[in-house]
């Protein structure tokens, strides 16, 4: 069993900054890749991006490339989303997931998720 904790979120002008943390409880975090995904109002959740367990793959939603950066410390069992640049359509609840085997894209794929955190970037 993994609990998953998201922290971070909150509101931002747009351009602003924040950092989303995930912190796992579980001894094996580190065999776990790990993924960010996101719901805005009326829309599905979306991949946002997700981190193989070592951290040597990493994977963006387009929306997101050059702008969001995913890492991991697994010493901490922490996964972190910073995320810059934002703009008011990055606006969404963002939940954390482990998956038990390679990162993958697709939310079916996760086993266990945290209950999200808000962000929400105003214009």
């Amino acid at each position: 069993q993994v609990q998953l904790l998201e922290s971070g979120g909150g509101l931002v002008q747009a351009g602003g900054s924040l950092r989303l943390s995930c912190a796992a409880s579980g001894r094996t975090f580190s065999s776990y890749a790990m993924g960010w995904f996101r719901q805005a109002p009326g829309k599905e959740r979306a991949f946002v991006a997700a981190i193989s367990w070592s951290g040597a793959s990493i994977y963006y939603a387009d929306s997101v490339k050059g702008r969001f950066t995913l890492s991991r410390d697994n010493a901490k069992n922490t996964v972190f989303l910073q995320m810059n640049s934002l703009k008011p359509e990055d606006t969404a609840v963002y939940y954390c997931a482990a998956h038990a085997g390679t990162a993958r894209r697709l939310q079916y794929e996760y086993d266990y998720w945290g209950q999200g955190t808000q962000v929400t970037v105003s214009s």
